[in-house]
């Protein structure tokens, strides 16, 4: 079955076997930022059609490959390329690479994406430290957790007013080069593939996001339920429509009718997301001693 404990296991047999060192921290990279497999040492590149059960990547900017090496002194595994529901894949497989490396032995999880600024504050170039989530497919029901438990993964109601960790987050903006402008906040997950119209930002900023994107929350959740330690980063890629106009600007706008600003689309997102990249490695660089201690 797609995502079960018995294919994770599989898939994490077949990668202890070929990797001389098992990893214990393991980086997700978002849009436009698998570049940041360039600082491992002694790098094994495994694609993704040769891990058993694993799903492919289909979208421009993803790989679709993991990079087992070292990250500084900490054995580390970065994917290049994530999955998402607008692919066509459930949420069990969406998350199925987290699963995986939690079973490998991984016990923390960075999770980096390219997100669009609802803030005024925010611009592209700058990096959202993520201290909390709303997740609206999950919301919807469609979380990887839904369905029948398997307490091998975790328990049946994993919190998640914690998820992201206090310590690492901390550290995460204390260690931030200046050219991020690094700040905390809150990003929101939505199913896409459209890019949001300016009602719908409107919305999400009125319910406390800071940024949204398309990707992340599934493999919080998932990475929670296995009892990984998270850190969240956010690489501003673009504003929203309406997501830099404070809000007696949003009413303007609505009772004209406006559009808000274009949205420069998919090559907008990794152009940024290449150009912020080398910043987010001197900063994962720098958190490497940190993220390889279980409970820093």
């Amino acid at each position: 079955m797609e995502g079960s404990y018995e294919a994770c296991a599989e898939a994490a047999a077949w990668l202890r076997a070929r990797v001389p060192t098992p990893p214990r921290v393991a980086l997700v990279c978002g849009s436009g930022l698998g570049a940041l497999a360039q600082e491992l040492q002694e790098p094994h590149t495994f694609p993704y059609a040769d891990i058993p059960h694993f799903p492919r990547s289909t979208v421009q900017g993803h790989a679709g490959q993991l990079v087992v090496g070292r990250l500084g002194a900490a054995p580390c595994a970065i994917l290049q390329g994530r999955f998402h529901l607008y692919e066509g894949y459930s949420p069990a497989q969406v998350v199925m690479p987290v699963r995986t490396l939690a079973l490998l032995g991984v016990h923390t999880l960075v999770l980096t994406n390219a997100a669009g600024s609802l803030r005024p504050h925010m611009a592209p170039g700058h990096l959202l430290v993520i201290k909390d989530h709303i997740d609206l497919p999950g919301l919807a029901g469609r979380s990887p957790l839904v369905g029948p438990n398997d307490e091998r993964f975790g328990p049946r109601f994993p919190p998640m007013a914690d998820a992201y960790d206090v310590g690492l987050r901390r550290l995460a903006l204390a260690l931030a080069p200046p050219e991020l402008q690094a700040r905390p906040g809150v990003y929101c997950g939505v199913g896409g593939p459209s890019y949001e119209t300016g009602a719908e930002c409107r919305l999400l900023r009125r319910l406390g996001a800071d940024a949204v994107g398309m990707s992340t929350v599934a493999e919080a959740a998932a990475a929670r339920h296995c009892g990984l330690r998270l850190l969240g980063l956010s690489l501003i890629t673009n504003s929203t429509p309406g997501g830099h106009r404070e809000e007696e600007e949003e009413e303007e706008e609505e009772e004209e009718g406006g559009e808000g600003q274009p949205h420069g689309g998919h090559a907008e997102v990794l152009a940024a997301a290449q150009a912020g990249a080398r910043h987010l490695r001197r900063l994962l660089l720098a958190l490497a001693p940190q993220l390889d201690t279980p409970h820093a």
